[in-house]
């Protein structure tokens, strides 16, 4: 019987690979290829499971409408990601609705065979960033609960990492000393199990005692600089919730400048009343990158920049250090996000963009639970920078990977300018006498007005992401109900295709 089972999983691999071999011969430019699988590939694949015993983790209001799709992910040389990439036909099978109360059993009655997608084609082995030096300056509680979101761009790539690390935030002025110093056991502790999860980070105290939170801050330049290797060209100040979406697209952006030169990287805020504020500079939170000739010249006038800055802002110091003692003005790139908006961002991540970074995701949100960038990131092991790339289904659905899926039941998505934001956040402060009307229009500009959530847009919004056995990645897409509705599930699992088993040498 083992026997007997064993054989038949193998001829549903290779017939499945056959056909998906056969699927890529045919396929024709913005249709499915679903029409190229037949059903009995459902059953390698699980398409339509009898049971739905991991949904009962999610906490969900039962009874509930259900559908789910499987995607398998094909690496292609030719294809390119695009602002949106259309297929004819729809996404899911119709709604089924469960009711896991009494049995996680099921009898899914609205199944349809995976849908195979193209996706660019990358390396699997991770992106070399060892020419890099990250900073951060932080406390070590706020340091350990970003481990999680760390652990998806830092590991592997060689990069190093450097955190000046206190107890917890600035006291008094009246107290002889600026902070608590963090207990040197606890940062061991915690360095030791950062490293174990293969974070190459080094934790250590600040400076100096007297220093205030910008002083910490800038001096990591300091740090960074006194542990350069030969092969460093880039040091950068990050915060604890600065989020690198590609390594290889962040790698690729500074290979554009010679390092040996003085170049001042970063982002300008996306708010203009911020810009004009606080200046021209690299707002931290969206990540600042410094050449390493740069660094030479702050880390020479490091004394001068300590004694003459008053400002409570750390980026700023920086910035001010730079204008006093070189002539190297910002290079601003706009795929770096400091986010300084606020409330609902889904105009921001369902752009079709691939931002650099993102930062402020911990917090906020139109719920105030924030956005979990630790979670939406998991699919990019399966099909790499397609992290929030949107596909449209049809005319009534847009699927933005790792983030939302949206439907628009008033003209579908082509009466839609899908090049444009949708202008989701609360209008920035407004800058008396300044023709960027809106706020954004430097960074996000031009937008689209916002859609109403009920009657104009139905967003399913990411609750839960998790790997499965296999190395797949099982999405979960809630909408909440209202007016009495019940509240609807979409659920996507992202696969590699299969491979062909190694033939067994003893047959040989």
């Amino acid at each position: 019987m083992l026997l007997r089972s064993a054989i038949t999983a193998l001829v549903c691999l290779l017939s499945l690979t056959s056909i998906i071999f056969v699927a890529r011969l045919y396929r024709r430019d913005n249709a499915s290829t679903t029409e190229w699988i037949p059903s009995f590939s459902t059953k390698y694949t699980e398409s339509c499971p009898n049971t739905l015993d991991w949904l009962l983790p999610l906490s969900l209001t039962y009874p509930v409408r259900y559908a789910r799709r499987d995607i398998i992910v094909m690496p292609n040389p030719e294809a390119k990601r695009l602002s949106v990439t259309k297929h004819a036909g729809p996404l899911f099978p119709d709604f089924q609705t469960v009711d896991l109360t009494q049995d996680t059993k099921v009898q899914l009655k609205q199944c349809k065979d995976p849908l195979i997608l193209d996706v660019p084609e990358r390396s699997k082995r991770p992106t070399d960033a060892s020419h890099i030096i990250f900073g951060i300056s932080t406390t070590l509680t706020r340091l350990d609960d970003s481990i999680p979101s760390l652990l998806r761009w830092l590991p592997d790539t060689n990069a190093k990492l450097f955190v000046i690390a206190i107890k917890d935030d600035d006291v008094p002025d009246e107290s002889k000393d600026r902070f608590h110093p963090a207990d040197p056991k606890e940062m061991s502790e915690l360095q030791s199990r950062m490293r174990k999860l293969r974070l190459n980070v080094t934790i250590v105290h600040p400076l100096s005692k007297r220093d205030f939170f910008s002083q910490r801050y800038f001096s990591l330049v300091r740090v960074m600089y006194d542990h350069r290797e030969s092969n460093t060209k880039w040091i950068s100040l990050v915060d604890d919730d600065t989020f690198f979406l590609s390594m290889p697209a962040l790698v690729e952006m500074l290979a554009k400048f010679d390092p040996h030169e003085q170049h001042y990287v970063g982002a300008l805020s996306e708010d203009w009343w911020s810009v004009t504020r606080y200046g021209m500079m690299g707002f931290g939170g969206a990540g600042v990158f410094v050449s390493i000739a740069l660094a030479e010249i702050i880390n020479s006038k490091y004394e001068d920049c300590q004694d003459r800055s008053h400002t409570s802002a750390g980026d700023i110091r920086l910035r001010e250090c730079i204008s006093w003692h070189t002539r190297t003005k910002l290079t601003n790139i706009l795929d770096l996000h400091q986010i300084d908006i606020k409330n609902d961002l889904s105009g921001i991540y369902e752009s079709g963009r691939l931002p650099l970074s993102l930062h402020h995701w911990k917090g906020g949100g139109p719920d105030g639970e924030g956005y979990p960038l630790h979670m939406m990131h998991l699919v990019a092991d399966i099909c790499g920078d397609c992290i929030l790339q949107r596909w449209q289904f049809g005319n009534d659905m847009l699927l933005t990977n790792g983030f939302s899926i949206a439907t628009y039941p008033k003209g579908g998505v082509e009466a839609l300018d899908l090049e444009k934001m949708e202008e989701t956040w609360d209008h920035p402060s407004v800058v008396q006498d300044s023709v960027n009307t809106n706020g954004v229009d430097h960074s996000l500009g031009p937008v689209r007005p916002k859609l109403g959530l009920k009657e104009e847009k139905m967003q399913y919004r990411l609750l839960n992401s998790t790997v499965v056995d296999g190395g797949a990645v099982r999405q979960s897409y809630l909408r909440a109900g209202v007016d009495g509705e019940l509240d609807t599930l979409l659920e996507l699992v992202w696969m590699d295709p299969p491979q062909p088993p190694s033939p067994d040498p003893a047959q040989g």
